[in-house]
């Protein structure tokens, strides 16, 4: 079995309440556990109004299929979520 996980830390500009930062990141969450079957949850930066920290992962058979889905994951919140990346990792372990 393995296990491939993904993080990123995101900037979100222009937000001006704890809502709204809540309603961004929970669209974020939405769209990655649904369009790539994936579980996420937001994993700290919590109190911060501009800055987010999501985690994700993915069980298969395969660590190239894993990382190839996380990285398309991460390819759409790049494309389609208006945040800015300031870090991502993606890694592998095999149980």
């Amino acid at each position: 079995m393995i296990v491939s996980m993904i993080q990123m830390i995101f900037e979100i500009p222009g937000v001006d309440s704890i809502k709204e930062k809540r309603r961004i990141i929970s669209s974020v969450k939405s769209k990655l556990q649904h369009r790539f079957n994936m579980s996420v949850a937001e994993v700290d930066l919590q109190d911060s109004l501009s800055f987010a920290q999501i985690g994700g992962v993915l069980v298969s058979n395969s660590r190239s299929f894993g990382e190839s889905v996380l990285h398309k994951a991460f390819e759409m919140v790049e494309r389609d979520v208006p945040v800015r990346i300031q870090d991502m990792s993606i890694y592998s372990e095999e149980f």
